[in-house]
Order: C-alpha cells, then structure tokens, then sequence
C-alpha cells in the first residue's frame, strides 16, 4: 500500500515502521519519520503525535515531496489545450 505517498496530501504525518526504506523523500521533507521496528520507540513517536501539537503541526504541514494533488487539473489543462 501507498499510504505514505497520500497521507501528506491529507496533512497527515507518517511513521515509517522499518528500519530502512526506499522512500526517502517523505524523510527528507518533514512528512514522514523512519522510526524503526522497536516497540517503545514507536509508542514514543506515537505519543510525540498525539501530545504535541507542534510536533505533529510541523510533520503535518511539511512539504508534500509526492505532488500537490493538482495532477487532475493539469491533465485537463493538456486536453484543453491550455
């Protein structure tokens, strides 16, 4: 599943439950935090997002790296000619 490509566009912060990923830019941006597979890390991190407003304000405004869910209206802009 693609849910940390989408949830920037909803302004929902992602935690990356790996220890590495391939999707760096998600990382890279602010969206999206690779937190790793231990369970009181998570938890933490979880905790961080749920109790502190700045904490999930700044990952669930960060720059969406995957687009800025306009792709629709530019593809028509194409088929219009515009």
């Amino acid at each position: 599943m693609e849910f940390k490509k989408k949830a920037p566009s909803l302004g929902k912060p992602i935690l990356v439950t790996r220890n590495v990923t391939e999707r760096m830019e998600g990382i890279e941006a602010g969206a999206a935090k690779l937190v790793g597979s231990s369970r009181e890390v998570i938890l933490t991190e979880v905790r961080n997002l749920l109790n502190n407003d700045n904490y999930y304000k700044k990952m669930s405004e960060a720059h969406n790296p995957y687009g800025d869910g306009r792709t629709c209206e530019y593809i028509l802009d194409v088929l219009r000619g515009r």
